[in-house]
């Protein structure tokens, strides 16, 4: 799409203006009822998605070079295991040498499921603590992370945006998992696994609003690999606004493009 073609940002806002909750969520009476109302629908969403995934992959069966990739992923969690965890092996005398995470906030555990310490996706706040202090450095490591999926391993395209989640706003991130992306379907019907190996930032256009000490927008240029069906690469262009109103740090609050 080239830059002639590309929607204004009023009618980027109305695109984003245009999701609801169905009128009967809206109208549960109470703060929690309406919470729950939204977390049940989310997850009818991502039920509905799960089904549409099987049909494709009944209707499109795996290739050769899709079941290769999922094989290598599954004897490297394995081996992974062994190395790591050996407890999963009966090799309890060894426990010694697993180190251990930090336990996430209370904050973090309402917002998404615990990972467990067998899982190589593991969102970055369980590890070392990220850093937020430059708007260009999370801009590319919000959207680097958020792009690379694995759909045999991530069932769904929220892992991704959990895996995100420590750059991002807890509205952004809500958003997101409660919408499905277009770009996760297009990957899941080619039997494909994607991966980002470089992340442009620079300052965006004349169209969005100007740098304040507070909020700032930037476009990012992503090259994503695929390897499926047929191999191939792509560049995803997004817009994303980052904000720091609690000085605690820089955080994607918007992404306008997907």
């Amino acid at each position: 799409m080239t830059k002639k073609d590309e929607p204004t940002p009023e009618e980027w806002r109305e695109i984003l203006a245009s999701y609801s909750y169905p009128e009967e969520v809206k109208k549960t009476k109470g703060r929690r009822g309406r919470r729950e109302a939204k977390r049940e629908h989310r997850e009818d969403v991502r039920r509905r998605t799960k089904e549409w995934v099987r049909e494709e992959r009944r209707r499109d069966p795996i290739r050769p070079a899709g079941a290769l990739v999922i094989v290598l992923v599954i004897l490297g969690l394995g081996v992974g295991a062994r190395l790591l965890w050996p407890g999963l092996l009966g090799e309890s005398h060894k426990g010694d040498r697993v180190t251990a995470t930090a336990s996430p906030t209370p904050g973090a555990q309402d917002e998404a499921p615990a990972a467990t310490p067998s899982s190589p996706s593991a969102s970055p706040s369980s590890s070392a603590a990220v850093d937020l202090s430059k708007p260009d450095h999370v801009a590319e490591e919000a959207v680097r992370i958020y792009l690379t999926r694995n759909p045999p391993k991530d069932q769904d395209h929220t892992a991704s945006v959990l895996r995100a989640e420590p750059y991002m706003t807890a509205a952004l991130v809500e958003n997101l998992a409660g919408h499905t992306d277009p770009g996760w379907s297009k990957l899941v019907s080619r039997g494909g696994v994607a991966t980002v190996s470089t992340v442009k930032v620079e300052p965006a256009g004349n169209d969005l609003p100007v740098d304040t000490p507070i909020r700032v927008w930037r476009k990012t240029t992503a090259k994503v690999d695929v390897e499926g069906y047929t191999n191939y690469s792509e560049t995803t262009v997004l817009q994303v606004e980052l904000t720091n109103g609690d000085g605690d740090g820089w955080h994607v609050s918007r992404i306008l493009g997907l």
